[in-house]
């Protein structure tokens, strides 16, 4: 019955989202910023046409772009673009001297959009770059500007899931042990991705939504059904009858799967505090992913146990090996690091200081098509503009004005223009272009740095600051700095003020949390300064490779430039989830041994013998998913996926094998001491398993107590 309701859930829900599935559209745009003021002029005042995106057609020839068959060719493809793909405006260089290089080899057609969402402007993309393929003139350069032309792909989930599937596979040594998680998790992503585009009917979500949502889905999915099936294998190993197995699996591992998975959700929803539609709709989308793969491992996979029974070690591998060498080596660890606790505490901090030393470094901003590999259109006609007008082209300026004093307001822009022209750093500006009511007009300021250059933003603090206060007066209101590079400097400034408040938010959470699970106060205490570390090592690799270049060629990533505004705040939430996920399954099972002996020092090295494997298992096949998004085009998904596997693998190696065996024997028993009075007030919360299993169970099956052979 649970696994028809599941079939007929991911059938009926996929069949709706095919159907009346909501439109991803990217909306950077920040209520109340000065780029939002500007974009908001462009879409009310009789600009729509400019209100979406604004692409370029760049094209060189080496005889010169007035050449009699160049200029048949280009006009003719600039009339089909126009009467073909519905909602565009071309504005060609032959009307316009300005858009031709002064060596008159280079010239571009500017290629407005109106505003649709990212299906639409996808469509629109593919016709275009339809009718450029079909220009064939000798010795003509047709390239496409703009992110929407991006014809890439590469199936980044697909490599996750092979690379997780050997993991299980080497880790269990069974196919039909290797399978179950697989496919637990494969319906739970299906499901949540059909719900998020459901959803997405509701709330604005950007483009990236459903690979975020598949990123982590994978990995969590994965991970928890991996948990589960092997308590369940311990159970039957400890000569339990399946269906007291599967019981005894969800009672503990399931226990600390719905806890985990919880904190997950709590994290991802602190996101919605941010004032952007692109936060909300990530943290909306990726928790309904997580919350029915959590779903899925707590009630489909335990039907698939039902069909499986004691099979589940059927079609082994033939070197599979059930013996008790793994545990055995972890109890050793834990005792070598035991035994030097100092050294150990003192150089693992070292090397995660110095993997986030670049961290401090970091510079927000946005990627654009400079970033993208030199092999792609994109990125040829942002090097052809930089060559043929200069890098400022590539980010022009975007001046947006409301004239309500009609020819008084029009001198005071035209004013304007003349002062900012004159400005260091400034390449040319355009003169006002009033719309037919003359009641707004827009101006482009072309700087002379490219859009990700600190330079190009300090020019945006100085005409919103300095320049157009001075020159307008009272009317200085009337008038917003936004384009892309304004929008940038808007949401960077954004998220680096609410970045401390996000993660002290996070953390604040993740003390109270693991204070409430484990009665402790330096249990939770380590947890916070140990995820503090392991993320600034993420963001340092990130700053290193993204920023800094250092091994950038090796991932396909075309130029350095500035971390995304976005990704920090994302990935502080999803390792935090991720990073309590580890400390629950170690520290319940180490807490679990504690109250059983009494003896600190031995409940840290059972607890790690017991967890390591599955932990270390479980880390793995996180981080093959997460690198794999490395392999794909999109820059932003290499950055978030490297850091999601940077954090979660230095989160269970340094932290869970060397920092936390460490710092738990240092400490001993004062691990676990807690206040009397807080004690008593905290509501009480177990995720250790039922201590009277058998004697309910045999309550609720009419059988007799099966006795634990511990």
């Amino acid at each position: 019955s649970v696994l028809a309701i599941w079939l007929i859930l991911l059938v009926g829900l996929s069949f709706l989202a095919s159907t009346a599935g909501g439109v991803f559209k990217v909306q950077f745009g920040l209520p109340g910023s000065e780029s939002e003021r500007a974009f908001e002029i462009l879409k009310e005042d009789g600009f729509q046409q400019r209100a979406g995106v604004q692409a370029k057609i760049v094209f060189q020839d080496a005889r010169g772009v007035r050449d009699p068959a160049v200029r048949e060719a280009m006009e003719g493809l600039f009339q089909r673009v126009e009467s073909q793909v519905r909602g565009t405006e071309i504005v060609s260089p032959y009307d316009n001297e300005q858009q031709i290089s002064r060596t008159g080899t280079i010239a571009y057609a500017e290629l407005n959009f109106r505003d649709r969402n990212t299906a639409s402007y996808q469509s629109a993309a593919d016709e275009i770059r339809a009718l450029r393929d079909d220009v064939q003139v000798p010795g003509l350069t047709v390239e496409l500007g703009n992110s929407i032309f991006k014809q890439e792909a590469f199936g980044s989930e697909a490599v996750g899931l092979i690379l997780a599937m050997i993991i299980l596979l080497l880790a269990f040594g069974s196919l039909l042990a290797m399978g179950l998680p697989i496919a637990t998790a494969l319906v739970g992503i299906g499901t949540g991705i059909a719900l998020v585009k459901l959803v997405a009917n509701v709330f604005n979500m950007p483009d990236f939504t459903t690979q975020a949502v598949l990123m982590i889905s994978i990995g969590v999915g994965i991970d928890y059904a991996l948990f589960i099936v092997t308590r369940y294998r311990e159970a039957l190993d400890q000569g339990r009858d399946p269906e007291t197995a599967v019981v005894i699996a969800l009672d503990t591992a399931g226990r600390a799967v719905l806890f985990a998975g919880s904190t997950v959700v709590i994290a991802l929803l602190g996101l919605l505090i941010l004032n952007t539609e692109t936060f909300r709709g990530v943290a909306i989308g990726t928790t309904i992913g997580v919350l029915v793969t959590m779903l899925a491992s707590v009630t489909l996979l335990p039907a698939l146990l039902g069909f499986v029974g004691r099979n589940i070690d059927r079609f082994g591998l033939p070197h599979r090996s059930r013996a008790a060498d793994g545990p055995t080596f972890w109890h050793r660890w834990s005792r070598v690091i035991q035994r030097r606790p100092w050294p150990a505490v003192v150089a693992a901090s070292l090397i995660l200081v110095v993997i986030a030393a670049p961290v401090f470094s970091m510079r927000l901003g946005f990627g654009d098509d400079g970033n993208a590999p030199d092999t792609s259109t994109t990125r040829r006609a942002y090097d052809l503009l930089a060559e043929g007008f200069g890098p400022g082209f590539n980010g022009p300026l975007l001046i947006a004005a409301t004239t309500p004093n009609g020819a008084a307001d029009a001198a005071k822009l035209q004013k304007l223009g003349d002062t900012i022209r004159d400005l260091p750093g400034v390449t040319f500006v355009t003169p006002p272009l009033p719309n037919e009511a003359g009641t707004a007009a827009i101006m482009q300021v072309v700087p002379t740095t490219a859009p990700q250059d600190v330079a190009t933003d300090e020019l945006v603090t100085t005409l919103r600051d300095d320049v157009i206060p001075r020159v307008m007066g009272p009317q200085a209101a009337n008038v917003a700095v936004g384009g892309f590079s304004g929008a940038v400097a808007d949401f960077a400034a954004y998220t680096t003020r609410m970045l401390p408040v996000v993660i002290g938010l996070v953390l604040i959470m993740s003390f109270v949390l693991l204070m409430i699970v484990f009665r402790s106060l330096l249990v939770p205490l380590k947890a916070v300064i140990m995820n503090l570390l392991s993320v600034g090592a993420a963001y340092g690799v990130m700053v290193a490779i993204f920023q800094w270049g250092w091994g950038a060629d090796l991932i396909g990533v075309g130029r350095a430039g500035p971390i995304e505004s976005w990704a920090p705040l994302m990935l502080f939430a999803v390792v935090f989830g991720l990073s309590m996920d580890y400390e629950v399954f170690l520290l319940s099972r180490i807490k679990e041994e504690y109250d059983r002996t009494g003896n600190n020092a031995t409940a840290v090295a059972d607890g790690l013998a017991a967890t390591a494997r599955v932990i270390t298992a479980a880390a793995a096949i996180m981080v093959c998913v997460f690198g794999a998004f490395a392999l794909g085009p999109d820059r932003a998904l290499k950055m978030f996926g490297i850091g999601m596997a940077t954090a979660v693998f230095i989160d269970a190696t340094i932290v869970r094998l060397i920092l936390v065996p460490a710092t738990m024997e240092l400490l001993g028993d004062r691990n676990w001491w807690i206040p009397a009075w807080l004690d008593r007030i905290l509501p009480r919360v177990h995720i250790e398993g039922h201590p009277d299993l058998d004697a309910e169970l045999a309550a609720l099956t009419e059988l007799p107590a099966t006795v634990s052979p511990d």
